[in-house]
């Protein structure tokens, strides 16, 4: 076991988080611990109690993660596209590409709430935020007779429909729908609703 002079308070953090997703990687939400990510990386509970203020606060930092690799791929994706609307598809196959990929984390996203009595703290709110900022964006050039919270609704109505289909296909539901390919629900949504929208 180590010593808590062995490492810092940082690499202590830095140590946890790392070890907590690959127990997620491996074994899901319900397979994460406060005493197996202790275990796994030579320290007490206690001592992850002294980095973390509680679980809680432990997840969501464990989520935080999570949304900064979903917001780097995104960026990439951006970076690659020039036409708003193949952006918007890209942006909107991306997200799912990455929920596929990164199926047991990204649904701790979603899984895990928080105690009604607790908000989400300003670091965690601002990494949701930047992600509907990046969408609207985006949007802004092809609907340029809205209002910016016409179209901050409009970033928000298509990410959660983009949502829904990619929780049905991870979750393994999509096969009910009877449609083969997810990318071809993402691309016939973006392009209808975008002709909604600029109609």
């Amino acid at each position: 076991m180590a010593r808590r002079s062995d490492h810092s308070r940082d690499e202590i953090r830095e140590m946890a988080l790392a070890a907590a997703e690959r127990l997620i990687n491996a074994q899901g939400y319900k397979g994460l611990s406060a005493r197996k990510v202790a275990t796994e990386i030579g320290y007490t509970v206690g001592t992850l109690y002294l980095v973390f203020k509680n679980q809680e606060e432990f997840i969501l930092h464990i989520n935080s993660r999570t949304l900064d690799e979903l917001y780097q791929a995104m960026e990439t994706t951006i970076s690659t596209q020039q036409v708003p609307g193949d952006c918007i598809k890209a942006l909107c196959r991306t997200y799912y590409d990455y929920a596929a990929a990164h199926s047991k984390r990204w649904l701790l996203i979603f899984e895990h709430a928080l105690p009604d009595k607790d908000a989400l703290p300003d670091w965690y709110q601002q990494r949701i935020t930047r992600g509907f900022e990046m969408l609207e964006q985006v949007l802004e050039p092809i609907v340029a007779t809205h209002n910016q919270q016409q179209v901050g609704k409009a970033a928000r109505v298509l990410w959660g429909s983009v949502h829904g289909i990619t929780m049905l296909a991870v979750t393994r539901k999509l096969d009910v729908v009877g449609v083969d390919s997810v990318y071809e629900l993402i691309d016939s949504l973006v392009e209808n609703y975008l002709a909604g929208l600029t109609r």
